[in-house]
């Protein structure tokens, strides 16, 4: 019997789950609701899915070190892991999945996951893929329905027609986010479920549909993968042919088209986290009806969700806030208008600001850098470089660096010179001198970083050389 093949969807911005979401390290890259991050949860609850857990992943250039690390913690190796030189949304995503595994299965059956929701029962979660599987052998698409138990406005609705078998239906509409009145009538009616985004088909027939209903995203998706080209443990699409690629969702490119498509019921707890007030929902609440996550004291409170990541959030009686608190931006926000926060990242954007962009602590594939203080010509940062791992041979046209060595062991490559630094060591690096910075220990090499110049941004950089083919 043909396997299941996991595809992850790992794009996403989160923004309405700022300040703690940015742009660089979106939610599905941050522990939100368990110890792991919410990719690495998605990963692992595949575990004993028929077919294996080695996902194919897909992502964009930028987060695809931030990717292949998270999967390397838990101990996944993905069987592919796809680049988007731009997101073109989900259609063109899963045909690319499509394409890489019809290489080697001919039957292939794709389970379509974004890494940013929460799912409550493995084991109810692996008996509605079991059921969805069995339709998509049949010749269906199948998504999946989440039963509401509100009138939310903030999903699509499928209404169910004709039954198919266990908690399997026809499709008999897809309705768009309602408002309130319709939303009620739809809970009501016992016959409408939540558009959950998840799908499950045959990469097959997926490309088939595809090229049915949207034969210009199918060509386009075809000649971007048949130019493309392996990278490291990445295979780039073609990007030329891939940006010709109109943007569109698996929803309205095939499932809205389709006369195949069929929906499962899934009776799982399941949530896309899409905002403060769905974390709220998700948590473990105390008697006050408060979740509470850090370093956090609460009196008299209730009904509020509080975060603390620095340092210590008092709260005196509040009643249903959302507080969150991180080393360079706080939230506070009435629960019921959380979906609001994503105005405020708007505003950052139109005013050219960088919190909604990254944390102090921005990560690169040879660990990460957390800036530490800044004013008018000079920056210090902490540098953290993981066993074996180096920076690009780069220089600077406009700053200097002075590096000093807090712990681990260090070879400092400083123009035609290398030197080898032990804790409380440095040196010095000119500007224009062409440099780079390697951890030779077993230890994270950690560096204190002190910049001086008339230019201090991160574009102020000329590669000679990366392990990691950045440009």
């Amino acid at each position: 019997m043909t396997g299941i093949v996991p595809v992850v969807l790992c794009g996403g911005s989160g923004s309405r789950l700022w300040p703690l979401s940015r742009a660089l390290l979106p939610k599905q890259f941050l522990p939100l609701v368990s110890d792991r991050t919410m990719l690495q949860d998605t990963v692992l609850r595949l575990h004993g899915l028929d077919g294996g857990s080695a996902p194919v992943a897909i992502s964009n250039s930028e987060q695809r070190f931030l990717v292949a690390e998270q999967l390397r913690e838990i101990g996944v190796a993905p069987r592919m892991h796809l680049l988007e030189p731009e997101g073109r949304n989900t259609a063109p995503a899963v045909a690319l999945a499509a394409l890489a595994l019809l290489k080697t299965d001919p039957e292939a059956l794709m389970l379509v996951l974004p890494a940013d929701h929460m799912i409550g029962d493995n084991e109810r979660f692996h008996a509605a893929i079991r059921i969805a599987a069995e339709q998509a052998r049949h010749g269906r698409l199948a998504t999946f329905g989440v039963r509401p138990d509100e009138p939310a406005t903030g999903y699509g609705y499928i209404r169910r027609g004709a039954k198919l078998g266990e908690r399997a239906y026809e499709v008999a509409q897809f309705v768009e986010k309602p408002e309130i009145e319709r939303a009620r009538a739809f809970v009501a009616s016992g016959e409408y479920y939540w558009n959950s985004g998840m799908f499950l088909f045959g990469a097959r027939f997926y490309l088939e549909e595809l090229e049915r209903h949207r034969p210009d995203i199918a060509k386009a998706c075809r000649l971007a993968f048949d130019r493309g080209a392996k990278d490291l443990d990445f295979f780039r699409p073609e990007e030329k042919a891939f940006l010709a690629c109109p943007p569109d969702s698996v929803d309205y490119a095939v499932m809205e088209k389709t006369r195949h498509a069929c929906v499962v019921e899934a009776d799982f707890p399941w949530s896309d986290i899409g905002s403060w007030a769905a974390l709220w929902t998700a948590g473990d609440k105390d008697a006050a009806g408060n979740v509470v996550r850090g370093d956090v004291y609460l009196d008299d409170s209730a009904g509020s969700y509080v975060r603390a990541e620095s340092r210590l959030v008092a709260a005196i009686g509040v009643k249903n806030l959302v507080i969150v608190e991180t080393d360079d931006a706080v939230l506070v926000a009435d629960k019921a208008r959380a979906q609001e926060v994503k105005e405020v990242v708007e505003r950052l954007s139109r005013q050219a600001r960088t919190e909604h962009v990254s944390h102090s602590r921005v990560h690169r594939p040879w660990g990460y850098y957390e800036s530490i203080d800044a004013g008018e010509r000079f920056q210090v940062k902490r540098l953290m470089l993981k066993p074996g791992a180096r920076i690009s041979l780069q220089l600077h046209r406009r700053r200097a660096e002075h590096w000093v060595v807090v712990s681990g062991k260090a070879r400092v490559t400083r123009g035609e010179e290398q030197l080898v630094l032990q804790p409380n060591e440095s040196t010095y690096i000119p500007v224009g001198f062409k440099h780079r910075l390697e951890n030779i220990g077993t230890e994270p090499l950690l560096v204190i970083e002190v910049q001086s110049g008339d230019y201090l941004g991160e574009d102020d950089i000329e590669r000679f050389d990366d392990d990691y083919k950045r440009s």
